[in-house]
């Protein structure tokens, strides 16, 4: 993400190089995200937002809801304005449900539609991250008939009972059976992480999938059209303290 300023008031986003499969829409999260703050503060500042995109969309990693999250810290420096946390939280949250954790300075436990966060602490591990070439479109699995929606709430007590060795094993995601059943690729990325021996689950609302990994693991041959990274969790948020 790179930021110039604009003292026209204008907001405007130039893409440095998304694949043509990737094209965002003109009013992606991060225009959006300028947009109210702008709002919010009154300010007749502006800015143009060029975006190098590296994490594919419809993947269910939350790329777009962090570039969210860094555009609101990042214009309220170049706009030289001091948000309130509550009120920059509010911000976050209407953006969308995932904004307000990516405004955090590390990891929590987040409850409610995003609002309600705990911070806790989680040991260092490294995963392994595959995206098959497939994407999901995430309203099509919450608009499924079959998305279980009676499903026994998680609870912190709950996983804090884990030891550490099994905390990233623990919960599960209700989306990930309706998004088996959409997304054949997704399948079989699981099926080549079971092969390896590891245990994999989606991310979000899919297509990606991940599976803890030893520290040494080597990055097993796959099918090309698919997009795999070895991935070492972050302690706290890059822009912590920015």
């Amino acid at each position: 993400l790179h930021f110039e300023l604009r003292k026209d008031g204008v907001i405007s986003r130039t893409d440095l190089g998304p694949t043509t499969a990737d094209v965002l829409p003109a009013d992606d999260l991060t225009v959006r995200a300028a947009r109210a703050l702008q709002a919010a503060i009154g300010t007749s500042l502006g800015v143009n937002i060029s975006l190098e995109k590296r994490i594919p969309s419809q993947a269910g990693m939350g790329g777009g809801s962090s570039d969210a999250a860094s555009c609101l810290r990042a214009l309220q420096r170049l706009w030289g304005v001091y948000v309130p946390p509550e009120k920059l939280q509010a911000i976050a949250l209407s953006l969308g449900a995932d904004v307000p954790f990516f405004l955090g300075s590390g990891h929590a436990w987040v409850e409610g539609i995003g609002e309600q966060m705990t911070p806790i602490q989680l040991p260092s591990a490294q995963f392994l991250v595959v995206k098959p070439s497939a994407g999901l479109s995430t309203p099509a699995i919450f608009c499924a008939s079959d998305l279980k929606r009676d499903t026994q709430t998680a609870t912190m007590l709950g996983f804090a009972a884990n030891d550490e060795d099994c905390v990233y094993g623990y919960g599960r995601n209700d989306l990930q059976p309706v998004a088996e059943k959409l997304c054949a690729p997704l399948v079989q990325s699981l099926d080549w992480l079971a092969a390896q021996g590891l245990k994999g689950r989606m991310t979000g609302s899919g297509s990606a999938v991940f599976a803890q990994i030893l520290q040494d693991s080597m990055i097993p041959v796959a099918p090309s059209d698919w997009i795999i990274k070895k991935c070492r969790n972050l302690e706290e948020h890059p822009l912590t303290g920015w």
